[in-house]
């Protein structure tokens, strides 16, 4: 398989850049302001709806999560995992190029394409990618008890699942492997969740 380089279009002309996607790419998508998760509107039902923007500095990100920058996407270990987050049993949206610096023309190991949930993982090495390495990419902080600015406690629960299998222990030490259905719900308990996920075809 040929090593995917980055590509820089027309666009950079005018200061914009798109990397190269192993066949699921938005490459219009741009990073935004960075933050963690936060309840920004309240809907009719009174649950908070969330919003989670990609960091502005992906690459200070990146470098919390413990991880390179690289010229390319790795080959060593290409594999991918679908992450759902449901806070209140809404869904909140994985953005596009999470770990991916537009500007410099950089890209993490561990990264989106688009804003379907897919986490790519795209080593030079053989390693091991954690959910809490991505989340860190996301800057959202991630353990037992928290889902970025979200905490447990009165009633609210923090549960994450793989392939419908609730996981024990800190679920930021999840190891990522392909074609998981990774679930992370944040709530009260008994949410309904999504138990698998129908890959595109080619990856």
């Amino acid at each position: 398989m040929l090593v995917r380089r980055l590509l820089i279009g027309s666009a950079a002309l005018a200061g914009a850049a798109a990397l190269a996607a192993c066949g699921s790419g938005d490459a219009s998508a741009k990073p935004t302001a960075s933050h963690s998760p936060s309840a920004t509107a309240t809907d009719t039902a009174g649950a908070a709806a969330v919003t989670w923007p990609a960091p502005a500095d992906a690459a200070a990100s990146v470098k919390a999560a413990g991880l390179p920058m690289l010229g390319a996407e790795g080959q060593a270990l290409h594999i991918h995992s679908h992450l759902d987050i449901l806070v209140d049993g809404k869904p909140v949206q994985v953005p596009a190029n999470i770990g991916i610096d537009l500007k410099q023309q950089k890209i993490s190991p561990l990264h989106t394409h688009d804003t379907t949930g897919i986490v790519h993982i795209e080593s030079p090495v053989q390693a091991d990618f954690t959910l809490g390495q991505f989340m860190t990419e996301w800057n959202a902080p991630f353990g037992k008890d928290k889902l970025g600015a979200l905490k447990t406690g009165g009633g609210n629960e923090l549960h994450v699942y793989v392939n419908g299998k609730e996981q024990t222990g800190d679920p930021a030490a999840l190891k990522l492997a392909d074609h998981q259905e990774i679930a992370v719900v944040y709530g009260k308990a008994g949410q309904k969740f999504p138990t698998s996920y129908a890959w595109p075809a080619g990856l």
